[in-house]
């Protein structure tokens, strides 16, 4: 199964970066198993913007990188918005590309790999790489959005998983930033110290610098990975053995690694170096707490130095740890991921089997006396229903299941269907409701125990208002989770206050395949119908989700103001009464 994949990069692909470098490894590596790769990302080179307008014009994205746009400066500070062209662009792209896969890189910063996410309608993965990234969306409401939209979250390190977990809630997989092995090959070693130079670090560096004075016959090479980021004082003693070069991209620090002995990393740098380091058989000088005493990285550097067997045997297993993480590994790892992903997609039957049946209009989620908040009576709800042209309702009580058995006797002999059903308030989170069932299913029970429980009963799981947070809902963790246990997926529901919570269903739905339902959610009677679904008539559970997958959404709003206060006129009448 080949895939069409979209990298999203919120970096500018004319200069080094070590997501960039991420993107560009990974992608190669997808290639080779035979996927469709396209990384997506800003430009700084005007060639590159004008290349990918004339491939978007075209609509055609058969090249390996689009340039939507000029970079703008981005950081965890940063409010600024991507440029409304940029925007354009992107969605153009995304439409375009007709992709199953958009994965977007470090998308916790106001940038397109946040856009991506937001609006892409394939299926979403998210990767982070640094805690110190992770500002964006700012609002709680916008982060639940995004993750109801991603299908997968990556990080790579267990620190940075557990950062962004604290603001992007979700079960994390890590994997490894990756690297080329054949472009970090070992050459001959000298006596060579590297040290990743951090302005910020100085401590450090003055450690490192000081035990180079007890090692005569070494080396010191300060490098920078950003340009211009300053330049430390360098003892006089030890001056004509201490350089600082710049190697912000991976070809200058392949050949300063390939040369070097020892690598003392930065204990907030870049991780990629250590990973890269380790690959050109340098030895790591890296041990813990040299954040805190910096001292305890310079003598692990002197150790080193001094025993030539011990840095060998140390060097030699960190090139087989690095080799186990190149990008042909994460690519694999990454293939996985994806197939997964797809394999949770529902596939439609080639053809529908109730072809010949007549069509019905079908409201599947109502209310009756027997729920504590509604005041209908199942005769009245019935003679409704009927009257308003329905050919089947569920009766679907909040946590009782008697309004669905005594509506399932009076339609006896009547030519309206009724399926009796239950809404469950779960334990914190969300409700969950059953089609077909046989008895009561007691609130309180967690998710997956309540749908146990439907399922025990031979009934159908229905997820109603999914995305409604003026309810209780389940969270994008649980939704995932359940996925393949959830039947129909409630994609209109007639009494929701903001439209856009069924938008939401409406593109979840889509991008799963998910076979969609629909109901009133009627508390009154001037409710029914409100929301409903054009179907063929059914006979059974199996035959009304068969029903389903050709049924067509038919929305009939009505004032929710006018349904909500009809609603608590016959409340406070009943409390009366």
């Amino acid at each position: 199964m080949n895939l069409r994949i979209c990298l999203v990069t919120p970096f500018a692909w004319s200069r080094p970066h070590d997501v960039n470098e991420h993107a560009a490894g990974v992608a190669a590596e997808l290639r080779e198993l035979g996927h469709t790769v396209t990384v997506v990302a800003p430009s700084t080179r005007a060639a590159d913007l004008r290349a990918a307008r004339r491939q978007l014009q075209r609509g055609d994205l058969s090249g390996d990188v689009i340039a939507v746009g000029p970079a703008v400066p981005i950081s965890r500070r940063s409010r600024m918005g991507v440029p409304v062209g940029v925007r354009a662009n992107l969605s153009l792209a995304l439409a375009a590309g007709r992709f199953d896969i958009v994965h977007a890189l470090e998308p916790g910063l106001p940038s397109l790999s946040y856009l991506a996410l937001r609006d892409a309608q394939a299926l979403a993965v998210a990767t982070f790489f640094s805690p110190e990234r992770l500002a964006y969306p700012p609002g709680r409401t916008q982060r639940e959005r995004l993750l109801a939209r991603v299908d997968a979250l990556l990080a790579t390190s267990p620190a940075t998983a557990a950062a962004a977990a604290e603001r992007f809630a979700g079960d994390y997989r890590v994997v490894s930033e990756g690297v080329d092995p054949e472009q970090f090959r070992p050459a001959a070693k000298r006596r060579l110290i590297v040290v990743e130079w951090r302005a910020s670090e100085l401590p450090l560096t003055r450690a490192v610098v000081r035990t180079l004075a007890e090692l005569p016959d070494w080396e010191l090479v300060l490098v920078r990975t950003k340009p211009l980021s300053g330049r430390p004082y360098v003892p006089r003693p030890v001056r004509d053995r201490v350089t600082v070069r710049t190697a912000r991209d991976a070809d200058a620090r392949a050949a300063l690694f390939a040369e070097a002995a020892i690598f003392v990393p930065a204990p907030r740098g870049l991780p990629r170096l250590v990973l890269e380091a380790q690959a050109a058989g340098a030895a790591i000088a890296a041990p813990s707490g040299a954040a805190e005493q910096p001292e305890l990285a310079a003598a692990a550097a002197a150790r080193l130095a001094e025993d030539d067997e011990f840095r060998e045997r140390h060097a030699a297993a960190g090139r087989t740890r690095a080799e186990r993480q190149s990008f042909a590994a994460v690519a694999r790892e990454l293939d996985e991921l994806y197939r997964s992903l797809v394999g949770r997609r529902r596939r439609r039957p080639a053809r529908d089997p109730l072809a010949g049946r007549p069509w019905i209009v079908a409201d599947l989620h109502l209310h009756t006396a027997w729920s504590h908040d509604c005041a209908v009576e199942v005769g009245d709800l019935l003679d409704h229903a009927e009257a308003a042209g329905l050919g089947a309702v569920a009766i679907t009580d909040h946590n009782v299941f008697g309004g669905a058995q005594e509506a399932v006797e009076l339609a006896r002999d009547r030519d309206l269907v009724v399926i009796p059903g239950e809404e469950i308030k779960t334990a914190g989170q969300g409700e969950v409701i059953g089609l077909y069932l046989q008895h009561e299913i007691p609130r309180g029970l967690s998710f997956a125990e309540t749908i146990a429980e439907i399922r025990a009963q031979g009934g159908i799981v229905y997820l109603p208002h999914p995305f409604d947070r003026m309810h209780a809902i389940p969270d994008p963790a649980t939704l995932h989770r359940h996925l393949a246990d959830v039947d129909v997926f409630e994609v209109y529901n007639a009494r929701l206050l903001f439209e856009a919570y069924n938008d939401e269903a409406v593109r979840f739905a889509r991008k799963y395949d998910l076979t969609a339902g629909a109901g009133s959610d009627a508390h009154v009677l001037q409710g029914v119908g409100t929301g409903a679904l054009r179907m063929r008539a059914f006979g059974g559970p199996e035959e009304l989700l068969v029903s389903l997958r050709s049924a067509q959404i038919l929305r009939r709003p009505r004032s929710l103001v006018y349904l909500q206060g009809l609603k608590w006129v016959a409340q406070a009448k009943e409390r009366v009464f």
